[in-house]
């Protein structure tokens, strides 16, 4: 096999988990055929489409050339700007039109009827027709005196919009005549949002310094007006369900309700994102708001309080700063565990985005952070989770994952069930200051969890309880002279094996923990450790950046793996032990084969990854990059293709680097893509045969060719039990005995009723005989298959009969319909027709067949053409089961 340079021999990369949303505001669309509004967020050079109805993913964009600037919707496209380019979509997939013109990035978009307004950040401000994408008008704006930061279009104000300028001054523009129509002033702030009240002639016009007025165009006199104490507004919107209040969203991520009828505060939400709230809409005609944010959130909230203030409803969100460490957690590997530099614990669903679950942030009293408002201010957050240990065993009784934190020697629990952090808090009952817990692990059973810290202790805690079960080590409770590096226990719950910073591999008894029973000295220094219990294989990382490989069983050192040139990240075997998978800060992800003890894949990626975690099932690799916010999914590729794994000299080899995987399937670039013209598609139509070497079937009913055999036991089964009786129906004129008396002479009748019996010689063939021993081309032949295909099962017996010499047919006759058949094989059509002929052929005429050489010689060469046929598609069904029940077995 040619050696692959531009993608990895194992992995391929599959979708990315994680990502929600930006800093650019949302789109909101009602379709009506829908009967569901549909959000649109930005994910990066891609953007998703949400469901109000039950917040679940339903489609995602193609690729942008670049990350998406900003957004904006009507009713039959969503627009998007990259670069210096717009896109429209339609279906939020299929790219509609694009629109080239400007020379900068597009910063603001507006549809506008028939036309498309955008801006750009040279000031430049263009309108295009959407359906020609020609331009209609440019408009060049002096930066100094007018800098544009909001447009809208006040509704009723034919084609006319407004424009917000950094300077603080307003300008109405008619489109149309593309005049000047009027120039506010403004109140000596940058204009940040301008949004078109329900009330005619009113703007809502948000200002630099925090004050929200009220504006009448129509007189330019302020309506009322506000001031906003919660940081800087971000997005500003009215309830369209004919409630008179307004809310805003600021930049620290508070929400506030304003009554417009009281003018004052009416209600306010305090921390509804932990970033700047990008996006803010109020639905039509319902009590539901929408809001989005950098935080990678998407929340709906509902206008039910007491006090007329909203709670959250729905929610979408993934990590607000990236992800570092991912480990599977339940034998399906279906589920992923993801800690973030956020303090939060999510669980990643690689089936269906809709199973994405939060599990919050660490606390030290979770209690007391439900009840605090400004949460990303409270001080009873935890550090982030610097390492995790899971077993799912016993986690409908109680807590299944532990955890532990930057800096601190606590360890924590979590509850998978309850998805949510657990009740204790692992502490020894004595630990000196400044020292930190650096790696754990639970037991396979559930019960225990062993943790080691920096200052050579290891301790035992029940998962249970949260009780401190003892220590490994007699002086001073140590069991290494130096920092714990790793810490492992077997499958069995027998033993724990624990390395140190005093380059020492210990191996303790599981309950008598005073003395080690067996000690290793390494030759290098361990940064970490990973084992997999099944095989009783326990990987270490070196300080040297080589992998070293340890059989606990034996106590041994059994492999050696060295080729990283950067520290190594993370570790981990497949799910039978065969691969062991380690990434490094050199930006590569190794694959290592155990067996061979060699490289068989390596490639990099333009981010360091942190963490990886292989599937138990063998199906996806996860990992986690620098500064990415989403967990990345590579799919084996051996689980669907034939791969030889060769060894791989990193030295001699050119390393390909690969691209992450992306939210869809990879598609072209969305330049080389160009206009799809989406008219009417002619409708698709199946081809009689879709590849020579393929067997297609007839496509005809089951009662047409099933039962050709055994049509003789189905006319035994229903013929009546009873014969019919017909009654002796007199002649029309009855003969007369001549007698004395009326009697009539009914031995004439009897006579007059014998049949005649013709001669062989004047016997005749059917129409369809007759037609089949006149064919002498394959289409003549395929002719009088058409034919035998608008026949009834008894017509078809009917027709092969009268092929016997018997019944008036011939051997030529015989030999002309073996030749159908072996047409009918050639061509690799109606596979299950011309069996059921065979057959039935083959029993009517078996004497014949016999006795005739002309017939044995035909029925050779089709003979040869069954058995190659039936040969390839038993290859074939047996290779498809295998797979199949191959992939039931994992």
């Amino acid at each position: 096999m040619p050696e692959e340079k531009s993608c990895s021999r194992v992995f391929a990369g599959a979708r990315v988990l994680g990502y929600v949303s930006t800093h650019v505001p949302f789109v909101s669309r009602y379709i009506k055929r829908r009967g569901e509004t549909l959000l649109c967020t930005s994910v990066g050079k891609w953007f998703h489409t949400y469901g109000c109805d039950k917040f679940r993913l339903l489609s995602v964009s193609g690729e942008h050339p670049g990350p998406i600037t900003c957004m904006s919707g009507d009713n039959f496209h969503v627009y998007t700007a990259s670069e210096n380019n717009i896109y429209a979509w339609r279906r939020g997939s299929e790219l509609k039109h694009v629109y080239k013109g400007h020379e900068a990035p597009v910063h603001k978009i507006l549809p506008f009827a028939v036309h498309l307004i955008s801006i750009d950040e040279n000031n430049v401000l263009k309108v295009f027709d959407i359906k020609e994408e020609t331009e209609f008008l440019e408009l060049n704006f002096d930066a100094k005196s007018f800098q544009i930061t909001t447009i809208c279009h006040p509704p009723t104000y034919l084609n006319k919009i407004l424009l917000g300028s950094n300077q603080g001054e307003l300008q109405l523009w008619n489109i149309r005549t593309s005049k000047l129509v009027y120039t506010f002033k403004g109140w000596g702030s940058n204009v940040v949002v301008t949004e078109p009240a329900p009330a005619v002639d009113v703007v809502a016009i948000a200002l630099q310094n925090g004050k929200i007025i009220l504006h009448n165009l129509r007189y330019d006199t302020i309506v009322m007006e506000f001031v906003h104490d919660w940081g800087k507004v971000s997005s500003l919107s009215f309830r369209m369900d004919g409630v008179p209040i307004m809310v805003t969203g600021s930049n620290k991520g508070h929400l506030v309700m304003w009554d417009l009828e009281e003018k004052r505060v009416m209600s306010q939400i305090q921390s509804a994102h932990f970033g700047k709230i990008a996006g803010l809409q109020c639905l039509m005609s319902e009590p539901l708001m929408v809001t989005n944010s950098e935080d990678n959130s998407l929340k709906m909230w509902i206008f039910d309080m007491p006090d007329g203030g909203a709670r959250l409803l729905k929610k979408r969100q993934g990590h607000a700063l990236p992800p570092h460490l991912i480990r599977y957690c339940e034998p399906t590997g279906e589920n992923i565990l993801a800690a973030g530099n956020d303090s939060s614990l999510h669980i990643m669903n690689t089936v269906t985005e809709t199973f994405n679950k939060s599990m919050g942030k660490a606390s030290h009293n979770r209690e007391a952070s439900k009840k605090k408002k400004r949460l990303q201010y409270d001080k009873h957050i935890l550090p982030p989770i610097s390492n995790l240990s899971s077993c799912m065993q016993r986690d409908k009784q109680w807590d299944s994952i532990a955890s532990l934190h930057r800096g601190m020697y606590v360890a924590t629990t979590w509850s998978y069930n309850r998805i949510a952090m657990g009740k204790h808090k692992l502490k020894p009952p004595e630990m000196d200051k400044g020292v930190s817990a650096t790696c754990l692990t639970v037991t396979h059973c559930g019960n225990f969890v062993v943790i080691g810290y920096s200052n050579g202790q290891v301790h035992k805690f029940n998962m249970q309880s949260g009780i401190y079960r003892g220590h490994y080590g007699k002086e001073k409770k140590l069991a290494h002279k130096g920092a714990i590096r790793g810490v492992e226990t077997d499958l069995c719950n027998q033993r724990v094996i624990t390395v140190g910073a005093d380059d020492k591999l210990k191996f303790w008894y599981f309950k008598t923990a005073t003395h080690p029973y067996h000690v290793l000295r390494l030759e290098e220094s361990v940064s970490s450790t990973k084992c997999h219990r099944d095989s009783g294989l326990l990987a270490l990382a070196n300080e040297d950046f080589s992998i070293t490989l340890v059989d606990i069983d034996t106590m041994n050192i059994v492999r050696k793996f060295e080729g990283h040139v950067g520290k190594i990240n993370d570790i981990d075997f497949d799910y039978q032990s065969r691969w062991l998978v380690t990434s490094s800060m050199d930006c590569t992800i190794c694959t290592w084969d155990i067996p061979s003890a060699q490289l068989v894949d390596i490639f990099s990626v333009e981010q360091p990854c942190t963490s990886l975690s292989m599937s138990p099932t063998g199906d996806y690799l996860a990992t986690t990059h620098v500064g990415e916010l989403g967990v990345f999914l590579w799919a084996n590729r051996l689980l669907y293709e034939k791969i030889y794994l060769k060894p791989i000299d990193r030295n001699a080899v050119n390393i390909p680097q690969l691209k992450l995987p992306t939210t869809a399937a990879e598609k072209p670039d969305i330049e080389d893509i160009g206009i799809i013209d989406l008219g009417e598609e002619p409708e698709y139509k199946s081809p009689e045969q879709i590849s020579e070497e393929l067997i297609t079937l007839s496509g005809q009913s089951t009662s047409r060719w099933l039962n050709l055999l055994n049509l003789d036991i189905i006319k035994k089964r229903n013929k009546p039990k009873t014969p019919l009786t017909v009654p002796k129906s007199a002649p029309f004129f009855l003969p007369t005995i001549p007698s004395l008396e009326l009697e009539f002479d009914l031995e004439k009748e009897k006579q007059g009723s014998e049949k005649l019996l013709i001669p062989s010689s004047l016997s005749t063939l059917t129409p369809f005989c007759k037609r089949l021993d006149s064919c002498a081309s394959d289409d003549d032949y395929m002719k009088c298959v058409d034919k035998l295909k608008t026949l009834s099962p008894s017509g078809i017996e009917a027709e092969m009969t009268s092929m016997g010499l018997d019944a008036g047919g011939s051997i030529s006759v015989m030999k002309q319909f073996i030749k159908l058949l072996e047409v009918m094989l050639r061509s690799n059509k109606d596979f299950e027709l011309v069996q059921s002929y065979l057959g039935l052929f083959l029993k009517l005429h078996t004497k014949e067949i016999a006795q005739s050489e002309e017939l044995k010689e035909e029925l050779d060469s089709v003979e040869k053409i069954v058995n190659n046929s039936w040969t390839r598609l038993q290859n074939q069904l047996m290779y498809n089961i295998c797979v199949v029940k191959a992939l039931k077995d994992m």
